[in-house]
């Protein structure tokens, strides 16, 4: 079943951010724009690659009005590590979601239940808590944070041009499609 247009699930997760632990619930996701960034484990391969991409371009997500929260199965305790030794994880600035339990995981349909791990997914959620964008790679395939951003600018698009969508490769600025009758056939 696909959590895309569902509604995220009640939550309440320790994280790490700006040098403190702190408690994240679904309300902190309600009237903006979200990006939750799941990822298998701290101190791992491909995963730190991605975080700091994404690190690397928070500036521009706030811009936008959107939050990022990495989440993998491991703990805030944990999080808190990598990011004191590493420094790609030590380039972080949003919050890094603990998700022990996997429940949170679970509530985006994303846990490899035989090894009770994330799978590498991206969910862009909207102010009203609907997911509107889901992205899962295997493990061995990185996501590159400037082709999130196009998404969420392309999600941000139509959500406030009603009868308007975004074709594929869309970038800021450039021309959409309004569906129609007329349309059928000529693309």
């Amino acid at each position: 079943m696909s959590v895309i247009n569902t509604q995220v699930k009640p939550f309440k997760n320790q994280a790490f951010k700006d040098g403190k632990f702190v408690e994240v619930t679904e309300r902190d996701i309600e009237g903006k724009w979200s990006v939750f960034f799941f990822y298998p484990a701290d101190f791992t391969f491909v995963c730190p690659t991605e975080l700091g991409d994404v690190a690397d371009h928070y500036a521009e997500f706030k811009k936008l009005g959107v939050e990022i929260y990495s989440v993998s199965t491991d703990t805030h305790f944990t999080h808190k590590a990598w990011h004191s030794s590493s420094d790609t994880i030590a380039k972080i600035q949003y919050t890094m979601i603990g998700d022990p339990t996997g429940q949170l995981t679970r509530n985006f349909e994303n846990m490899r239940e035989d090894q009770g791990l994330a799978d590498r997914g991206t969910f862009i959620v909207d102010p009203q808590g609907i997911i509107q964008a889901v992205e899962i790679t295997a493990e061995g395939i990185g996501r590159d944070a400037s082709d999130l951003l196009r998404k969420v600018k392309a999600a941000q698009y139509v959500a406030s041009h009603p009868g308007e969508v975004c074709p594929a490769k869309w970038k800021e600025g450039e021309a959409t499609l309004a569906p129609s009758l007329d349309l059928v056939g000529k693309i």
